[in-house]
């Protein structure tokens, strides 16, 4: 790939992850361009020195370009078809899709650029706002390697840890697989801590316990993560169906579907998880 002319790197989604990744990168030195449907999103990185874009349109002649849009529609809609920022971004220019993405999306978007000198890279990442905002998230990628090195300082910036794992499809399906085990365990942990409820047992005594035994996980050790994220994606009015216990649930199962898979604890999660995680916050302030 050639090297891209120097300019602005476009940043598309300013939301719960999508504002604190941006924040980080202007707050190392990022010449950043932003946009966002909601213009008081953008106007606070102005304030802190980036530029506005005037609409979508005005991301096209970035080099680099990350996407933190909330779902597979928002990103096709920005960056797919004859209008999508694919076919007008300049050439040597690199695209990363932060956003999980079902990996059949990232598929027909890395389709679009065959043949053209533009690399898509499929980059979801992991950690949640508060550790976005420190830098420190883990970013799965997948795509080409020269496409990678040319997107690495940046990732540096945001995170911790960068896994390169295949090509286009590799992260969305890692990321995915990610969830899955993730959400078994906040369901096991939160069944279990009704159980002891039930006998008396206070919350803290069992994770306390739990800590030195064989059912610690990162869920038992970062106890109240998932509450933190109702009340955040509530405060910056994130759409249910749009949170991840939903959403990326539903893209297991599928992409399971997809791919000829029976996967019973993804169907009962997404089935159950997102009442439990958002009527405890729920209950709590009611």
């Amino acid at each position: 790939m050639s090297a891209a002319p120097a300019t602005p790197v476009g940043f598309a989604g300013l939301g719960s992850l999508g504002r604190p990744m941006a924040e980080r990168l202007q707050a190392a030195g990022t010449d950043l361009r932003v946009w966002d449907l909601d213009p008081v999103r953008v106007q606070a990185l102005v304030d802190l020195g980036a530029s506005a874009a005037d609409g979508p349109d005005d991301l096209a002649d970035c080099a680099m370009l990350l996407v933190v849009l909330p779902d597979d529609a928002a990103v096709l809609g920005l960056l797919s078809g004859e209008d999508g920022l694919l076919r007008s971004l300049p050439p040597g220019g690199v695209v990363v899709v932060h956003s999980t993405l079902l990996p059949t999306t990232v598929a027909t978007l890395a389709a679009e650029t065959a043949g053209r000198q533009v690399a898509l890279l499929d980059a979801p990442v992991s950690g949640g706002p508060e550790r976005a905002a420190a830098g420190d998230l883990t970013v799965m990628v997948g795509g080409p390697d020269d496409a990678v090195a040319a997107a690495r300082p940046l990732l540096d910036r945001l995170a911790s840890r960068v896994h390169h794992v295949g090509g286009p499809g590799g992260a969305a399906t890692v990321t995915l697989a990610n969830q899955v085990m993730l959400f078994s365990a906040l369901a096991g942990v939160r069944e279990g801590l009704e159980l002891a409820a039930s006998y008396g047992v206070a919350e803290q005594d069992v994770l306390d316990a739990v800590a030195t035994s064989l059912g610690e996980s990162w869920v038992t050790r970062h106890w109240g993560f998932f509450d933190d994220m109702v009340r955040t994606y509530d405060a910056v009015g994130t759409p249910p169906e749009q949170r991840s216990w939903r959403k990326d649930l539903r893209d297991v199962v599928l992409t399971g579907q997809e791919q000829g898979l029976d996967l019973p604890v993804a169907r009962l999660l997404a089935d159950t998880l997102a009442e439990r995680v958002e009527g405890r916050v729920a209950r709590e302030q009611g």
